[in-house]
């Protein structure tokens, strides 16, 4: 039995989706009145920088760094800015050259090496994508600056000390990811990848990796696919809705689990709407293809466990803090790779295997 879930949706193309999408959005906007209404702005689509943004750390040289590369994509788009790029490539160097120090204050000392050598390949990266700015190569520039990007994240990871919060008392015995961790899943079509982010939703995360251990997903099908919309999984066979814990004969339900921009600790347990939230953001939005949600029963946030669903709207077609689903359902993680296979999925498809790839000593499960 799949686990409904209040969104709307839609069985067609994407341009007409997104027309749908908006007039809904806009419709309900239209009753909310000023008080409940949601901000606008340029939405981070990209899975990898909207995981580099929620990173618990407090750098605003690195952030500098990451933005000025980011922002190399988003002049391609725009008919190619060679100038803009430039521009970019500049604020980068300067950077790296002038605030090495202040980069490397935040990193604990025994991590330092290892920073210094990153530090030293993105200089290597910038050598390069000049070169590739001044000959306008497209490709290479965004081969080159993904490279780099990989770098500065694994550098801005260094930057993170001990775990930022505790959960509450009474979520304490269950598993936790005090971390990060990356998975695998691999589908007949091919592999996909996602990371999995404790640092945001530690509950959430905890739980799903605690289950991709037990192989709990393997051979399990998809059991909802709409168009352009979700690709849902993780109900088992049988009457269960959800993991039945061996130990206690008991439906492991998992708390609604939402990290505000701004706050120390997620919200449990209530929507952000239900909360009277209206303008937070969470930090882990529903912005990128592939997002990870936890599915619940409608009227029950705490009725989580196992099933949960890939959002498979187009960002680009979602206006900018306008997505319904944010607040309302607990994100754990977003697909990195294999973006083209997870659009190919269909409800009669089934997942071979999740096995973790990195990370699985971020989990904690705690001793009975």
């Amino acid at each position: 039995m799949k686990l409904s879930m209040t969104v709307p949706t839609f069985r067609m193309n994407r341009t007409i989706a997104a027309l749908a999408m908006s007039w809904v959005l806009m419709l309900l906007l239209a009753f909310q009145g000023t008080a409940n209404a949601l901000p606008q702005g340029n939405a981070i689509t990209d899975p990898k920088a909207i995981l580099r943004y929620s990173l618990p750390i407090d750098n605003p040289e690195v952030r500098k760094l990451q933005g000025a590369i980011e922002d190399i994509a988003q002049q391609i788009r725009a008919n190619r800015r060679w100038g803009a790029i430039g521009a970019d490539l500049s604020r980068a160097d300067r950077v790296v050259t002038d605030k090495r120090e202040a980069i490397l204050a935040s990193i604990p000392d025994s991590f330092k090496p290892n920073a210094e050598v990153l530090l030293e390949g993105i200089k290597g990266d910038l050598e390069l994508l000049h070169a590739d700015a001044d000959g306008k190569k497209k490709e290479e520039i965004l081969e080159h600056r993904a490279i780099l990007l990989d770098r500065v994240t694994q550098i801005e990871e260094l930057m993170v000390g001990d775990f930022p919060f505790k959960v509450p008392a009474e979520y304490s015995k269950m598993p936790q990811l005090k971390g990060r961790a990356t998975v695998e899943f691999n589908t007949p079509l091919g592999p996909v990848t996602a990371v999995i982010d404790g640092f945001s939703a530690p509950i959430t995360g905890g739980n799903f990796i605690d289950l991709v251990d037990r192989g709990f997903y393997d051979g399990l099908p998809f059991t909802r696919a709409e168009d352009f919309y979700v690709l849902q999984t993780g109900d088992p066979e049988g009457p269960a809705e959800g993991f039945i814990d061996p130990k206690t004969n008991e439906y492991r339900a998992v708390p609604l689990e939402i990290l505000v921009k701004g706050d120390k600790v997620p919200t449990y347990g209530i929507t952000l709407e239900d909360a009277g939230r209206y303008l937070d953001q969470p930090v882990l939005p529903f912005n990128a293809y592939g997002a990870l949600g936890m599915a619940r029963p409608n009227d029950e946030a705490n009725g989580g466990s196992s099933q949960f669903f890939f959002f498979l709207f187009e960002p680009e077609l979602t206006p900018a803090g306008l997505n319904l689903l944010d607040g309302r359902y607990s994100i754990f993680g977003y697909v990195t790779g294999g973006q083209k296979i997870l659009r190919e999925l269909k409800a009669t498809d089934t997942i071979s295997s999740v096995k973790v790839i990195k990370g699985r000593e971020n989990l904690q499960v705690p001793q009975a």
